[in-house]
């Protein structure tokens, strides 16, 4: 009705779970994170459990996940889990394409399962159950998941699990009888609601997907859709669609107060206590108004605008205005300007060159052949690549300089090499070792949580592709645990105890420490944070120069 009007080619605000409009905030990107994790392998298999109220959005964060999921993973999605152990046995088969008799026992159901398993992992494939609105199931079923998972080889569990629900959910799995399942969760994240400060942002990219660039809300409409949402995606969408039919009623281009103040109460009317829309919503008289209007108000030329505008502008961002306001009524800092706005269309890279750029703040040359190319190319410089996906968080995590993947609002993708990362200034470094600096917050809306970093083989992983075993390794391990057990232990005798124990054992010890995955072999991970503990010469993120080469 008012698509036209405001220049939208869809609605903005629609609450189906369209993973084109999730808007990825930190905490949604490390929801993802956790499933990625799971999915490739990383997790052990077991259970990730994922956790938020009505309308934060772990439906449409799920949806990315499966769009997203690499392609060896098959995913059996079960939306309705009231059922009983007989019936979800049956839709797992259904889901993973297994062929079963209706009538089937629930040990025959098992059992094809199992040999479904075991042929999907002799093909280099991987198992992933999601289970949206967990916090439905029985007792009884949960213990029947927690069994699935027993099958397992030499190296992993064959079936990971992964199961959505709200906070009750957390309740479920503490009762005493599902004690056993609950110490097989090897990932938990709680989905919260938007920030305050997200909120514009989250609003500005939902726009732009439907097709508007530019602000249409003004600063006291968003306080007090924040005030009437209290950051819940599914109400905040509510009110806006709403807020918007109201606006298209009045013949007005921009939202204001009180065009929120009227569309919360009346969404309101029809949401219960959950935050569930229900059926009794009341008709608006804005919706009354509407049907009166002229469609000659389509066409506006308000809706024409300035192409070189970002979505996602910093001075919209909420760390933003005191940076601004000190620079009125006085000259521009020539030592630290304020940095530009990322441009993707002319900023971005191919692939190859921003491989070009990264080797180059490493201090090598990148001279790729036919046989070895991208990591296999740096391997034979000493360097290898790790691919991860996460928030600004992890990036500082790892502090290591970055290759960012990026995707542009028509589905165009680029890339950019970060070498250094202060407060919301980024440093980006181009092949020959041009640099300039952005804004982070101009880059982010481009950046879904895709990147890789280059890390230092240790001497014993570069003879002759010689990986992990041998008593390089071992050498190699028990003179860095020296220092990081009188770093870390809590005490000397803990330093003494852990300085005697097996390489194998050492690892283990210094990722509890760290929070890294516990499996006793020192890989990309672990040997980053390793150096990063031990003040290795490699170039670094978070330092304004990126120091000595290594």
């Amino acid at each position: 009705m008012y698509y036209d009007f405001f220049g939208f080619r869809e609605p903005p605000f629609s609450i189906a779970p369209d993973p084109r409009y999730l808007y990825l905030s930190d905490r949604h990107k490390e929801a993802l994170a956790h499933l990625m994790y799971g999915v490739k392998g990383q997790g052990g298999g077991g259970f990730i459990v994922i956790t938020g109220e009505v309308g934060t959005g772990k439906t449409t964060v799920s949806r990315c996940f499966i769009e997203n999921a690499p392609d060896n993973v098959d995913i059996a999605l079960i939306l309705n889990p009231r059922l009983s152990v007989r019936e979800l046995l049956s839709a797992i088969c259904d889901e993973l394409e297994i062929s079963h008799d209706p009538g089937a026992s629930i040990k025959q159901l098992v059992d094809l399962i199992n040999q479904d398993l075991l042929t999907a992992h002799a093909a280099g494939r991987h198992k992933v159950l999601m289970i949206d609105e967990a916090q439905n199931l029985s007792a009884e079923v949960l213990e029947q998941l927690r069994l699935l998972t027993n099958l397992e080889t030499a190296e992993k569990k064959l079936l990971q699990i992964v199961l959505l629900g709200q906070p009750e959910l957390q309740q479920v799995l503490a009762l005493p009888e599902l004690r056993q399942l609950n110490q097989r969760v090897t990932a938990r994240y709680h989905l919260d609601a938007i920030g305050k400060e997200e909120l514009p942002a989250y609003l500005r990219y939902r726009l732009g997907v439907a097709g508007l660039r530019g602000d249409i809300f003004t600063p006291g409409a968003i306080g007090r859709l924040y005030r009437d949402s209290h950051g819940i995606p599914r109400l905040i969408n509510l009110i806006s669609d709403r807020a918007l039919l109201g606006a298209y009623a009045e013949g007005e281009h921009e939202i204001r107060k009180a065009h929120i103040r009227q569309a919360a109460r009346e969404v309101k009317g029809g949401i219960g206590s959950a935050g569930q829309p229900t059926s009794s919503v009341p008709m608006s008289r804005y919706l009354l108004l509407a049907a009166s209007i002229l469609v000659a108000v389509v066409g506006t030329a308000w809706l024409v605008y300035n192409p070189p505008e970002v979505p996602g502008m910093v001075q919209d961002r909420a760390e933003e205005p005191s940076e601004v306001a000190g620079t009125v009524n006085r000259e521009p800092d020539p030592v630290a300007p304020s940095p530009a706005t990322f441009d993707m269309s002319s900023q971005s890279l191919t692939s190859e060159a921003a491989f070009a750029a990264l080797l180059n703040v490493w201090g090598r040359e990148y001279a790729p052949t036919d046989e070895t190319k991208g990591c296999d190319f740096a391997r034979e410089v000493g360097l290898a690549c790790l691919d991860r996906q996460g928030t600004r968080r992890s990036l500082e995590f790892l502090d290591r300089p970055a290759i960012l993947s990026l995707r542009g609002d028509g589905g165009q993708s680029g890339y950019v090499v970060i070498s250094g990362l202060e407060g919301n200034q980024a440093r980006l470094t181009w092949p020959g070792g041009r640099m300039e600096e952005v804004s982070f917050s101009s880059l982010e809306p481009y950046w879904f949580g895709n990147y890789q970093v280059l890390w230092r083989l240790p001497d014993y992983m570069t003879d002759d592709g010689f990986y992990g075993t041998g008593a390089g390794e071992e050498l190699w391990i028990g003179a860095r645990m020296m220092e990081l057990a009188d770093r870390f232990a809590g005490s000397d005798q803990e330093s003494a105890r852990i300085k005697r124990l097996a390489p194998e054992e050492q690892v283990r010890w210094y990722q509890g420490v760290k929070g890294l995955a516990v499996d006793g072999i020192a890989g990309g991970m672990t040997v980053i944070q390793m150096n990063n503990d031990l003040n290795a010469s490699v170039p670094r993120l978070m330092a304004r120069k990126s120091g000595a080469r290594g």
